[in-house]
C-alpha cells in the first residue's frame, strides 16, 4: 500500500513540474499576444444557405411550424395504423389459442376413455 502511495505522489509531483515547464516556456508567447484578436468575419455557411433558400419563390412563405405540424400528424397516423394492425394480429392469435385449447379439452375426454378401456 505504501508503494502505491509513493508512486502516486511521485507521479503527481512530476506532473506539476511538467505543467510548470510548459507554462514557463509559453509565458513569453502569451505576453506578446494582444488582448483581442481581430479575425476577419466570415459569414456562416449555414446562414448563407438559408438566405439563398429564402430567395426561392416556393420557400418565401415556408413555415417550419406548419411543416412540423404536418410531419407530426403523419407520424401519429402511422403510429395509430401500426397499433391497430398489432391489435388485430394479437386478437387473431388469442382466438387461435382459444381454438387450440378447446380442441385439447375435447381430446382430454377421449384420452380418459381410452385409458379406462386399456385397464379393462
Amino acid at each position: 500500500m505504501a508503494t502505491l502511495t509513493l508512486i502516486a505522489t511521485i507521479t503527481l509531483v512530476y506532473s506539476f513540474i511538467g505543467m510548470g515547464v510548459i507554462l514557463f516556456r509559453k509565458i513569453p508567447v502569451l505576453v506578446e499576444l494582444s488582448e483581442v484578436v481581430e479575425r476577419p468575419r466570415k459569414e456562416n455557411l449555414i446562414f448563407v444557405l438559408k438566405q439563398k433558400v429564402k430567395e426561392i419563390e416556393f420557400f418565401k412563405n415556408f413555415s417550419y411550424e406548419i411543416f412540423l405540424q404536418k410531419l407530426l400528424s403523419k407520424i401519429r397516423i402511422l403510429t395509430l395504423k401500426t397499433e391497430n394492425r398489432t391489435s388485430t394480429l394479437l386478437q387473431k392469435l388469442r382466438e387461435k389459442q382459444k381454438e387450440k385449447k378447446i380442441i385439447e379439452d375435447d381430446n382430454y375426454w377421449e384420452e380418459i376413455k381410452k385409458s379406462t378401456k386399456k385397464r379393462e
